[in-house]
């Protein structure tokens, strides 16, 4: 089973009025959420999936995050991980809350499709991905 990871210094460095705690929901498809919500969840562990590339995850990212790539680079463009759903299975389980996110939100979208397609209960994609992340100014870490 998957550890919990703290969302305390996360939490602390927003305003009170910008929590909306994400809805727990069942299978079908992921939702989206904006960052400022994604990142105020009041829940006693924040996990966050980033499925950018290896590069983009090591110039920066939400606390805590883990990152499992759902696209590799190759010499010729991007390819599909091929072990995603290995990958993340090995950290998250099914009725885990996962948000995930990406560089501008559509790898993440179809990562969020994909996990909810292999039964994965609790996705939500982060709207804009960590572009928008950076946006809002919410903590980053390297």
């Amino acid at each position: 089973m998957a550890t919990s990871l703290p969302a305390a210094p996360l939490l602390a460095q927003l305003p009170s009025h910008a929590t909306r705690p994400l809805r727990r929901h069942g299978g079908g498809a992921a939702r989206a959420a904006p960052p400022r919500s994604v990142a105020a969840t009041r829940r006693t562990s924040l996990r966050v999936a980033g499925v950018r590339t290896e590069g983009e995850f090591s110039a920066g990212h939400p606390e805590g995050a883990v990152n499992i790539p759902y696209m590799n680079k190759t010499g010729s463009g991007m390819t599909k991980n091929t072990h995603f759903l290995e990958q993340v299975s090995r950290i998250f389980g099914k009725d885990d809350e996962i948000i995930v996110g990406c560089q501008s939100g559509k790898r993440s979208l179809m990562a969020a499709t994909e996990l909810c397609s292999a039964g994965f209960t609790a996705v939500t994609d982060i709207a804009g991905g960590f572009s928008s992340w950076r946006e809002n100014e919410l903590p980053i870490t390297q």
